[in-house]
């Protein structure tokens, strides 16, 4: 295998790549030096042992010829600093670096070096290096990298089911005649082998344009694949279309959201529709965007990147020419392709190099002349925070660009299809300070114009966001309904032990959106942990449930459906990703107390047959905590109801047990220390309970510590009341009638037992006090 792997990147090199970079070397060099290109850029910069083969001279296609990938990629890295750099992205020099080694390994016959995921690492590299002058090359060769990844051109989502791994001794339990939620519908196959980060469902707009991060961000095939088009989303593609294609539409459009509500992932899906690299073909979320804009084909677009906390305010010494310090410098730069024979930069080059806005008109002639223009402007708010911050920068004045930002909407309007999408923070998480604060007010009166066509992510919507990203496409239709029907015939025909809501029918056509998540699952983690600070709603669920998920996978979770009860806290990763939101010391409350190796509910689980056969207690802890600690110190209405606690665990074929775990609910409540109640409702929370104290306090006070106390208050109080002294006689006491027996009596010194009032009083207090 790794020779077939090794012939074809050789392959891909020299009948793919090389003619591509021969060409633009050639020209490149050919603009530099003119007729003397050959002589001054290629034989004057090598070593003797570099040119021993190569002609001194030729016609222009001779020497082209000689461009082999290895003399290509030497080239570009010996005039990276005098030519290229000013062409091409940063980024691209440390990709010339890597195909270099990959070449001279080549040379090398170093076969065993290629693998699958190193071949198919080399393919993408190489799309990279094609995209600035051959889109259409590039996609060839981002298909081989397909291919080799997911064994499929089509991406991840087309790939070949794996069957699941071997059931382990850890199947949590019996699927009672269903089909476990691994056999109804797989987990991507990313999930599934733990190839994930959870950095990678972090959205970075500059680093996909950059040609870094995750494969699902950076490739336009796998992004489309994974990506779920909301109303919002899909209308958003739609009006931008239409604008590109044929001007019609709004030219100008903001996008505002709270903290993870999707503005990023909404540019990054206006970045891959029109940036060329993606066939209609290939995806057919862009086909029903086609379809629903009335556009036959995909419009040739220039798209321009700006992220605000990516640009520099402050000029850099030895900066290319073409990469300036303001924004309407950085436009037009990044307008400028590296195979255009017109500079873009020269329409605004004298109001970039005095850091003053060019104005409306020199804007629009820039648009206009470039063709179709896109302009995506993310953390435009923290760009500003800088300019009203720093200075002695070359990027203007924050006035400056409060007046760009005005000449730039009214240029796009003027126009003949250009567009610009800026996204706009609604958080304080996001505005940051004072100074933040100021800026959005500002920036808000400057786009107080702008028709947003943002629409919030629903709640149906985010289960599907989230299924999408984290589960093939595929699914076993009649069982998935098979078992949702099985839930919701066990909620109805057990009305007294589930929520009302669990009973209708609109639960149940939930359960069939949500699968293979139970939607109390969803519940918790939208309802409750998205309410704490750094939770970012749709992205925090994803990486939650991708940990959850491939844990479950690789350890043989055995049940028809993922709950609050499978969460298995005991696993590190999991545990992280959510403690790190909550304060207080909730690792060792999860280890003790939910789901540690030594827990008391694993202990009770052990101790009880029945218990045991479901991991009763351990799962009802599990779900008390995912239900109840986001709000264990809100002044809210805490915990949760014993209903909705059996909602989280219970499963059809357990529905006969729904005894052991109301069972396993008052065993939880006796024994854990850090579980709190209230009528019907149960939480944890990191202050200890009542009978945690006074245990702590028995444990560090000896029981004849405690006998003398007792003995040493009620000889004051006995003092108090004109009696002598008082003494400690057994219970069994015949001379005391039962109703008056206490476990302390007290009696004068000469034993006599008085009856009066005051000795009524005494074995009352003392009751009082012993209680």
């Amino acid at each position: 295998m790794n020779k077939d792997n090794f012939n074809s990147v050789r392959d891909a090199f020299d009948f793919t790549l090389c003619p591509i970079l021969a060409a633009y070397v050639g020209q490149s060099l050919s603009k530099e030096f003119k007729n003397h290109w050959w002589q001054e850029g290629v034989i004057d910069v090598l070593y003797d042992y570099q040119k021993i083969d190569l002609p001194l001279s030729g016609t222009y296609e001779e020497l082209i010829d000689k461009l082999d990938i290895k003399l290509c990629l030497l080239l570009m890295d010996i005039h990276w600093k005098d030519i290229f750099i000013e062409k091409l992205p940063k980024s691209y020099y440390n990709w010339i670096k890597e195909m270099t080694v990959v070449r001279n390994q080549c040379s090398h016959n170093e076969v065993d070096k290629f693998d699958d995921f190193y071949t198919a690492r080399a393919f993408d590299t190489m799309s990279r290096l094609c995209e600035p002058f051959d889109e259409e090359t590039s996609m060839q060769l981002r298909d081989m990298w397909r291919e080799k990844l997911y064994g499929t051109v089509k991406g991840s989502t087309n790939v070949e089911e794996k069957s699941p791994p071997p059931q382990s001794d850890s199947a949590t339990m019996p699927s009672g005649g269903f089909k476990s939620w691994r056999e109804v519908m797989r987990p991507h196959p990313d999930v599934s082998e733990g190839r994930y980060k959870q950095a990678e469902f972090a959205a970075d707009l500059a680093q996909v344009a950059r040609g870094e991060g995750a494969v699902e961000y950076v490739d336009p095939v796998e992004f489309f694949s994974r990506t779920y088009l909301t109303d919002g989303l899909k209308n958003l593609l739609v009006q931008a279309l239409k604008r590109l294609s044929s001007g019609d539409g709004d030219p100008v459009i903001q996008l505002k959201t709270s903290f993870g509500g999707g503005k990023t992932h909404s540019m990054l899906a206006l970045y891959h529709l029109f940036r060329g690299m993606i066939r209609p073909a290939q995806s057919q979320a862009v086909v029903d965007i086609l379809s629903t804009a009335q556009v036959a084909e995909l419009p040739k677009v220039r798209v321009v990147v700006l992220v605000g906390t990516w640009l520099s305010t402050v000029q850099l010494k030895n900066q290319p020419t073409l990469t300036k310090a303001t924004l309407w410098g950085e436009i037009a730069s990044q307008l400028t392709k590296p195979t255009d024979e017109k500079n873009f930069y020269d329409y605004i080059r004298e109001a970039d190099e005095q850091g003053v806005s060019p104005g409306v008109e020199a804007l629009k002639n820039l648009f206009d002349s470039a063709g179709t223009c896109l302009i995506l402007i993310d953390e435009l708010v923290a760009y500003g925070r800088k300019l009203r911050k720093e200075k002695g920068h070359s990027a203007g004045t924050f006035d400056n660009l409060m007046v760009f930002l005005q000449e730039l909407t009214e240029a796009a309007r003027a126009s003949k299809n250009s567009m610009v999408v800026a996204t706009l923070p609604e958080s304080k998480a996001e505005v940051g300070d004072e100074l933040g604060a100021m800026v959005l007010k500002q920036v808000e009166k400057t786009f107080g114009r702008m028709e947003s066509v943002w629409k919030p992510v629903t709640a149906d919507e985010s289960f599907e966001i989230v299924r999408r990203r984290l589960f093939l496409p595929r699914c076993d239709e009649s069982e998935r309904d098979k078992i949702c029907t099985a839930f919701s015939n066990m909620y109805s025909n057990n009305a007294s032990d589930f929520p009302y809501e669990s009973r209708q029918i609109d639960y149940k056509n939930k359960m069939v959106a949500c699968y293979p998540i139970h939607p109390e699952y969803f519940s918790y983690l939208y309802d409750k942990w998205s309410t704490i600070e750094g939770f970012q709603k749709t992205r925090g669920v994803l990486r939650l449930m991708a940990t959850v998920i491939h844990h479950l996978w690789i350890n043989g979770d055995n049940s028809p459906i993922i709950m609050p009860g499978n969460t298995p806290l005991n696993i590190p990763q999991v545990q992280e990703e959510l403690i790190k939101l909550l304060k207080g010391n909730w690792n060792a409350i999860v280890d003790s107390e939910i789901d540690g190796k030594n827990s008391i509910p694993l202990k009770l689980d052990k101790e009880s047959v029945y218990f045991g056969k479901l991991s009763a207690a351990r799962r009802v802890a599990r779900t008390i905590f995912m239900g109840s600690a986001p709000n264990a110190g809100a002044q809210t209405i805490k915990g949760l109801e014993e209903n909705h606690i059996r909602l989280g665990v219970i499963l059809p074929h357990e529905r006969d047990s729904i005894a052991v775990f109301n069972d396993a609910i008052s065993k939880l409540k006796s024994n854990l220390y850090y579980l709190y109640s209230s009528d019907t409702r149960l939480w944890f929370d990191t202050s200890p309970t009542l009978r945690k104290y006074v245990e702590d306090k028995e444990d560090q006070i000896s029981k004849d510590e405690v006998e003398m106390e007792i003995e040493a208050r009620l000889k004051r109080w006995w003092t108090r009341s004109n009696f002598a002294s008082i003494q400690i006689c057994p219970e069994s006491s015949s001379d005391i009638p039962d109703d008056q027996v206490v476990r302390l009596v007290i009696l004068p010194t000469n034993c006599v037992h008085e009856r009066s009032n005051a000795k009524s009083s005494a074995l009352k207090t003392a009751e009082d006090i012993l209680n």
